[in-house]
Formats: structure tokens, C-alpha cells, sequence
């Protein structure tokens, strides 16, 4: 099944990548009126009406902001460090209608916002829950990658935090779903610098960072954003441990540890293609439950953990990804197609039990191909591990982009 699985991909990825592109969306020319009127977030607090997207929608345009609050920064040092505000923003989906996102934006006290530079900080898998919503874990102190985003501060940057598509109380998260994830990053970089309390400047410098999932949103960003928001100042684009080929990372996880990201990534296609896609007519009775529970209550430490060793048939059958649906939208979503026009950094880690280390490399050749300046490292670490590992020379990738040092390429090598 694998082998033919992967041929499947192969063939469709070009159909899919011609047959399957929509037009750009209509925008409004009306910016909305930033609803300032929701009380400061109480940390675990459920629900939260603030993250109900209003019906129907504003009249406005992508990365305008609907509604902004005062946040804490994360834990008393990071508040020590910044001024923080929970924001939702107009974007668009992966079929390119328009929706609402939420995220934070952090500006370092003691700079001039005007002459900050911007960081879209992209955080790795949280979880499909509500009360995995990343702004809600900032504001909390409990966000798992809290230590990059301080760093960042520290270095004098503002930084935008993209909750993601789709959180909420009845949440509807596109995880995994590029088409859907670039959007939620660049239009939040959008509403970091539209943001009045921010006092951020419209062409402030930007380099978009993540890992993981927030490596392949990071990607996804700079692959869209000559075209979808050309106006953004973008000096480099950061990411580790990408999983850029969905169907090869989900070949390496089932049965595996990893299980439980796999299991999320078929509800985020789901969620972003439902009327195609249509995962419950493949669910048996354990999977309804499953996904349903998932939803409700799993982050990431549960994924991790109470879906160890399990395997799609456990939950479905037939497999759906093998579908031709599912190969189509699955190839729509496979990075490196497009050319990022800025200088890229790249790492992974050989031994990367949860984000197959070949199709990261494969993703590494695919961009020396297309002409880019890609600076590429491995790390002799883990998944999890490399999180922590690869933000120091990270870091120095997004400080050479601000001060306008030209990048190296290894493309060659």
C-alpha cells in the first residue's frame, strides 16, 4: 500500500497543483472597527466568547483586526519583557474564503515600535482542543515553546503568534493544511503592524520562523507571499523539522508513536475540504468516538502519549487516504512547488522519529532547484529535542536577515 500510495502522490501532485487553483478572493475596502469592549482573558477560562467569530463577518480586508485585548506576554519574565494583546483578523481558508483567525502580537518594552522588526513566530502542533488554543497558553504561562518567543523579545523584536484556523469553543482547526496555515501567518504579521496599541510600522522588516507545524506553516508563508501579500517587508523564512510531504509523514507514523499527529492531520484536511473530504462515511464506531474526544480534549502531550502504536484501521475503514479526494487535496498541500523569494534556513534531524527526515531533505533539493538561497543543517537529535536545539542558530539566521547580511547558500554542497 505504501509504495502505491506514494506513486498515487507522485502522479497527482501536478493535477492537483494546476487543476485544483481558485481565484483570489473579493475584499472589502472597509476596515472593521476593532471591538475593544472583551474583558482581559482569565487563564483555562471556558468559554470564551471572545474567540466566537462574529456572524456574519465584518466587511474588511485580510490581516484587519475584528476584535484586541490585552494579554499577558506568558510567564512573569516574558511579561517583564513585552506588551502583549490577544487580536483575531480577518484572513482566508484553503479555498480561499474569507474566515477569521486568532493569535498574539508582543511588542519589547523599551524599543520604538516604529523601528521594530517583526518576527511571525509559528508554533509547532498544540493540539485540536479549545484549550489548546495558543494565545490562550501564552496568556496562561503554559506555552510549551515560550523560551524562542522570549529569546526573540530579548533580541528587540515584536513578535506575531498565529493561533492557527479554526479555534474556538466548537473548534474546526485545518491542521496541517498549507493552504490554510500560510494565510493565518502573513495576515497576522498583517495585524501585528495594523494593530494601533502596537505601534508597529507597515514596512517593518519580517522574518517568519516555526517548527514543525510551525516550520511547514513558515514555509507555506513564504511560498504564498509574493502573491498574497506582496506588500509585507520579508527578509528570510526559518523553519525545522518541516513536514512538507503529508503523505510521506504519515506513512512513517502509522503505528507508530507518532500516531496521534496523523490521526489529528485527517481531521484538519477534513475540516478544511469537509465537503469533499467527508472523513466520518470512513469511521467505524471506535473512530466516531475517537475524533470526537480528540477534539474536544486532546493537546499535544495526548496526542503523544494515549495513541502510541495505534494504526488508521484501528479507526476507519477503507483507509482514506488513499482516496482519490484525500491524494488530491494531500498533493495540493505538498510544499515546494513554488520559489520563496527570500533567503530560507532550513534543519532537521536525521533520526526524526515523528517528521520523516527524506522528505525534508527532498523538500531542501526541490528548493536548490528552483534557484533559492537555502542554507540547510542537520541536527544529531531528536524531534522534540531539536525544538530547543535549532533556536540558536536560528536566531543568528533571523539577526543576519535584520542587519542585511547577505545569506549563504549550500545548496551546493
Amino acid at each position: 500500500m505504501n509504495r502505491t500510495f506514494t506513486t498515487r502522490i507522485a502522479r497527482l501532485t501536478a493535477a492537483a497543483l494546476a487543476g485544483l487553483a481558485l481565484g483570489p478572493i473579493g475584499q472589502a475596502s472597509a476596515a472593521p472597527v476593532i471591538d475593544r469592549s472583551f474583558p482581559a482573558p482569565t487563564p483555562n477560562a471556558a468559554p470564551d466568547p471572545f474567540y466566537t467569530p462574529p456572524a456574519p463577518l465584518p466587511a474588511g480586508e485580510p490581516g484587519d483586526i475584528i476584535r484586541a485585548r490585552p494579554s499577558k506576554a506568558g510567564p512573569p519574565t516574558a511579561r517583564s519583557l513585552a506588551n502583549a494583546w490577544q487580536v483575531m483578523y480577518l484572513s482566508t481558508d484553503a479555498l480561499q474564503r474569507r474566515n477569521v483567525v486568532t493569535g498574539t502580537v508582543l511588542v519589547p518594552k523599551g524599543k520604538d515600535p516604529a523601528t521594530t522588526p517583526v518576527v511571525a513566530f509559528n508554533g509547532g502542533t498544540s493540539g485540536p482542543a479549545f484549550k489548546c488554543t495558543i494565545s490562550r497558553f501564552i496568556n496562561s504561562g503554559a506555552f510549551y515553546e515560550q523560551a524562542m518567543i522570549n529569546r526573540l523579545l530579548q533580541a528587540g523584536y515584536a513578535v506575531s503568534v498565529t493561533d492557527y484556523e479554526g479555534y474556538r469553543q466548537n473548534p474546526n482547526t485545518s491542521y496541517m493544511v498549507g493552504k490554510a496555515m500560510g494565510p493565518a501567518v502573513l495576515d497576522g504579521v498583517r495585524a501585528a503592524t495594523r494593530l494601533p496599541e502596537a505601534g508597529l510600522s507597515p514596512s517593518a522588516k519580517v522574518v517568519i520562523h516555526g517548527f514543525s507545524q510551525g516550520g511547514g506553516a513558515s514555509m507555506w508563508a513564504g511560498q504564498l507571499q509574493p502573491t498574497y501579500a506582496p506588500e509585507i517587508n520579508l527578509q528570510g523564512v526559518s523553519g525545522g523539522g518541516v513536514p512538507a510531504n503529508l503523505a510521506s509523514v504519515a506513512i512513517g507514523l502509522n503505528g507508530k508513536p507518532g500516531f496521534g499527529f496523523m490521526l489529528y492531520a485527517l481531521i484538519g484536511l477534513d475540516n478544511a475540504y469537509s465537503d469533499e473530504l467527508q472523513l466520518g462515511t470512513y469511521l467505524n464506531a471506535a473512530g466516531t468516538s475517537t475524533l470526537a474526544a480528540m477534539e474536544a480534549g486532546d493537546c499535544t502531550i495526548e496526542l503523544l502519549l494515549d495513541y502510541d502504536g495505534k494504526q488508521a484501521s484501528d479507526y476507519m475503514s477503507p483507509l482514506p487516504f488513499g482516496q482519490l479526494p484525500w491524494l488530491l487535496r494531500i498533493a495540493e498541500n505538498t510544499l515546494g512547488s513554488t520559489k520563496i523569494n527570500v533567503p530560507v534556513y532550513q534543519y532537521h534531524a536525521p533520526n526524526d522519529p515523528i517528521v520523516e527526515y527524506d522528505q525534508a531533505r527532498q523538500l531542501r533539493d526541490k528548493y536548490c532547484g528552483l534557484g533559492m538561497s537555502v542554507t540547510w543543517k542537520e541536527f544529531d537529535t531528536g524531534h522534540v529535542t531539536t525544538v530547543g536545539r535549532g533556536n540558536t542558530d536560528a536566531l543568528a539566521f533571523i539577526a543576519d536577515r535584520f542587519s542585511g547580511k547577505p545569506a549563504t547558500s549550500n545548496c551546493g554542497q
